[in-house]
């Protein structure tokens, strides 16, 4: 057992049936992350560029694409290179770094889904408070603590995990998540503290999904009654809702995945359902927000009509 303190690299062993396909999926993840990169930055740029759109929905939404830039960058670097290299290696620290990244992107959009709801029940049920209460600097703490508070909660997580003996190098996944280095711990005993915190930390990202179902369920009594408040729950609420059910359905699989691993799907689809959280939100979010909110499609539309002048 003296080896197993000593491990220092871990191999990816998720990229092993691609051999025959890797340019095409070289090609394809890069255009991917390029996407990703181009329609996030967009957004980002175009809310902080025009002081109109410094308003807490904006706000909010320039962090959630800040966000996505975050997490994919902890993702599609590392993939892209595994991709060109026959060899699939990390070192430990560097899977627990990415493990740290990943969970910690992914509860930060939660808790920036959770203000953007609240935001929304305060704009549309409770309008007169709204200002007092989303104050620009209110809305700027709100979004550091969405960001900060998982990744402290995560750290804990990520800690715990470090301290476990590996009795194995091999990771059966295209990514390092904190629940599969636990699996790779020589005693099952030490890993009780791990299940109980992952566990905890579960619950407390369950609470935010109770927030914002019980946001949405007010504010979908609220704008029943009043076609004013419908046109505004049809503008601006049903982004966010597109946005919350694709990112909580790629979460969900993803969980499932991680904590009840089974050998009944298809080798492809598992490490697709593994990294869907990384693929479709980030790019989803801006084109669905992109799109929909009529400040920002019409900033857009008139940088766009005026590259084209030039």
């Amino acid at each position: 057992m003296n080896n197993v303190s000593t491990i220092s690299m871990l191999f990816l062993s998720g990229l092993n049936e691609t051999r025959n396909y890797r340019s095409i999926l070289f090609f394809l993840t890069f255009l991917c992350y390029v996407i990703i990169i181009l329609v996030n930055v967009c957004v980002v740029l175009t809310i902080i560029l025009n002081n109109e759109l410094h308003e807490p929905m904006y706000i909010l939404l320039c962090a959630f694409c800040m966000n996505s830039i975050y997490g994919t960058a902890g993702f599609y670097p590392k993939f892209l290179s595994d991709l060109l290299s026959p060899v699939h290696v990390i070192s430990y620290s560097g899977c627990l770094l990415q493990a740290q990244v990943l969970y910690s992107f992914a509860c930060s959009d939660l808790s920036i889904l959770a203000l953007m709801a609240y935001d929304r029940y305060l704009a549309i049920c409770r309008p007169l408070e709204y200002h007092s209460v989303m104050s620009k600097k209110r809305v700027i703490t709100l979004v550091c603590l969405a960001w900060l508070t998982p990744f402290f909660i995560i750290a804990v997580s990520t800690l715990l995990a470090s301290r476990l003996k590996l009795c194995s190098q091999y990771l059966n996944r295209l990514i390092c998540l904190n629940w599969s280095i636990v699996m790779l711990a020589c005693f099952p005993a030490e890993t009780i503290i791990n299940s109980i915190i992952g566990n905890i930390t579960i619950g407390i990202y369950v609470l935010h999904s109770v927030v914002i179902v019980w946001s949405y369920m007010f504010l979908i009594k609220t704008c029943v009654g009043s076609i004013e408040n419908r046109r505004k729950f049809m503008q601006t609420c049903v982004p966010h809702l597109i946005s919350l059910f694709t990112f909580s359905a790629t979460l969900l699989f993803d969980v499932i995945y991680i904590r009840f691993e089974t050998n009944n799907l298809p080798t492809t689809l598992k490490y697709f359902v593994s990294i869907e959280f990384l693929i479709i939100p980030p790019i989803m979010n801006p084109l669905i927000y992109g799109f929909k909110l009529t400040k920002i499609r019409k900033k857009l539309l008139s940088v766009a009509a005026m590259k084209c002048s030039l």
